[in-house]
């Protein structure tokens, strides 16, 4: 007799949501569609409730439903999506040169949310702290030499759920001659860290983004309306002078399922005489490769 593995048959949760999940995807439940009762894929798939209510979990921890407490189980309708472009930069820096009129008109809240600062419940903290391990090795400083930290937050009256949080460092000796730059009631700044900046004489020329991911705390999860399944992204934004010195990191959080980072990178243009040259060559190897 011939020996055989038995064959490993997927769970009946597991296939429920499958089926469910391939619905979604082609379009046949739309975002805001109601999903079956647990009576009625009980009744759908001949099984337990424990197994369509372990369906139901696996659907949320993947991000595709929304479900809670007396709360039918419906299809997830996608939040608004923010585009966080490099290109925003060279926007930024642009705009930092402008009149004042023209800096406090444009901003992030306007260019990522697509709402004004004064619908947001928008804050600033400051103070100056200690550089740790990590801030003082970004910064190029020794451990423990002063920094302004900043910390900002946007908040959406509306849901009290977070739009946009960071934490910027900056060593304290590179903005502390002008006052202004360390009070947090000047906050929005018109024009941003680049014309803070530039008013103690340091111009950004290079601007490099760290990003990483993890899974929300379930603290995180409920400030930013997280579904189960979604990480948020963390961005780590150096920004060096034209000595290549790093003058300010910010560490910024986003929420995958709303976020697009967007990476445009305008590249040297090359040689005319040795695009020519390669030209040349590749004619010269395909008339020799057709012999």
């Amino acid at each position: 007799m011939h020996p055989e593995r038995t064959p490993v048959e997927a769970p009946i949760q597991l296939k429920i949501a499958d089926a469910i999940r391939m619905q979604i995807e082609r379009g046949d439940l739309a975002p805001g569609a109601s999903l079956p009762t647990l009576n009625e894929l009980s009744d759908q798939w001949s099984c337990s409730l424990n197994s369509a209510r372990g369906a139901v979990a696996l659907l949320r921890t993947q991000g595709l439903i929304t479900a809670g407490r007396g709360k039918a189980p419906s299809v997830r309708i996608p939040p608004r999506r923010a585009v966080r472009s490099s290109e925003r930069h060279q926007v930024e820096k642009d705009l930092a040169l402008r009149p004042e009129a023209e800096r406090a008109a444009l901003g992030e809240a306007e260019t990522n949310h697509a709402m004004s600062i004064a619908e947001q419940r928008f804050s600033s903290r400051y103070s100056v702290v200690a550089s740790d391990q990590d801030v003082s090795a970004a910064l190029g400083i020794a451990v423990g030499a002063p920094v302004l930290r900043r910390q900002f937050e946007a908040v959406d009256p509306r849901t009290d759920h977070q739009l946009s949080y960071s934490v910027s460092h900056i060593p304290l000796a590179l903005v502390e001659a002008n006052p202004a730059l360390l009070d947090e009631t000047n906050e929005p700044w018109p024009g941003g860290t680049q014309h803070q900046l530039l008013t103690v004489g340091v111009e950004v020329m290079t601007i490099v983004d760290e990003v990483t991911a993890r899974m929300p705390t379930t603290v995180e999860a409920q400030r930013w309306d997280l579904p189960d399944g979604v990480p948020l992204i963390f961005c780590r934004r150096v920004s060096f002078d034209d000595a290549a010195r790093p003058v300010e990191i910010s560490d910024a959080y986003y929420p995958a399922d709303r976020t697009e980072l967007r990476f445009v990178t305008p590249l040297r243009p090359a040689d005319p005489d040795a695009i020519a040259a390669i030209a040349r060559e590749g004619h010269t190897s395909a008339v020799v490769t057709t012999r």
